[in-house]
């Protein structure tokens, strides 16, 4: 019985931690203003996915401890289920998404305007070929141009609202190109379409090298869950001292460790976050002023 006791609590336990990683990491969105900060707060921004993940996990790890004694199974088998898997999943591209969406938008923009339109009107005739990525910023581009917005200051607004590096140089060009009155527009786009060629193909070749050290650990943490696993059935009493307190503990250790090498894996793996330069050359015009 006080086994059990000690599970539940230990579940709970993990139950608060776990909501409070996922609740400032996954999706790491802003919260609304008046948003609480609080557990509840926190398990409504986790995803479907991650609460299911959470739930079987420690329903498992509580069944697992009542049937065999194993106190720590309650932290190891929900960190298994609900962490680890997401901590070997590739990272998602976004950097390399936002590249080939920019280089889609310009080529469209450049062959628009060498029929002899304006920036701003090429902006209004292609917004229905623009990929997904930018498709809500560029309507509400073309709805602030509808409104007299100045190119820049709608321009400047997009950036904001997209916030990444990479838009930021492209968008600089199209201010550029625009308050030039299209002088030579139509070639300095192709110019930068041909640069953001360049620039999603170094992208996607450093995606590519960094994917193969996350596929070797995936490949050889599944073997190593195989085998333990086999252990377990085939040679259960190899793993009688992990009963004790002190291989409890040991155990917890381990896991830990492994789950720091992953996380430290996962951050490696992460495309660093640029600073934006848009922002700041505009801002500095604008104290010059």
């Amino acid at each position: 019985m006080n086994g059990l006791v000690a599970s539940v609590g230990a579940g709970v336990l993990v139950l608060g931690l776990f909501l409070v990683v996922t609740g400032s990491a996954a999706g790491r969105r802003v919260p609304r203003p008046g948003a609480g900060h609080g557990p509840v707060s926190m398990w409504r921004r986790t995803t479907p996915r991650a609460r299911l993940q959470l739930l079987t996990g420690a329903c498992l790890g509580v069944v697992v401890a009542f049937v065999t004694g194993f106190v720590p199974a309650v932290v190891v088998v929900p960190v298994v289920v609900a962490l680890v898997p997401e901590l070997l999943r590739t990272p998602p591209q976004s950097e390399v998404r936002m590249l080939e969406a920019l280089d889609r938008w310009i080529r469209a923009l450049a062959a628009s305007v060498s029929t002899g339109k304006s920036v701003t009107d090429a902006i209004r005739a292609t917004r229905g070929q623009v990929p997904t990525v930018l498709a809500a910023p560029v309507h509400d581009l073309v709805v602030r141009l509808d409104e007299r917005w100045s190119l820049r200051d709608a321009v400047q607004a997009m950036a904001d609202e997209v916030d990444s590096a990479d838009a930021d140089g492209v968008l600089a060009a199209l201010i550029l190109v625009g308050e030039r009155g299209g002088i030579g527009a139509s070639a300095t786009l192709e110019v930068l379409g041909a640069g953001l060629q360049d620039r999603m193909r170094a992208a996607r070749e450093v995606a590519g090298e960094r994917a193969k050290p996350q596929v070797v650990v995936r490949q050889v943490t599944g073997i190593t869950v195989v085998v333990v696993a086999a252990a377990v059935v085939v040679s259960p009493g190899y793993f009688a001292p992990f009963g004790t307190p002190l291989g409890q503990g040991l155990l917890l250790v381990l896991c830990a460790a492994y789950l720091g090498s992953l996380a430290a894996l996962r951050r490696i793996a992460t495309p660093r976050r640029r600073d934006r330069v848009l922002v700041r050359l505009f801002d500095a015009e604008a104290t010059r002023g």
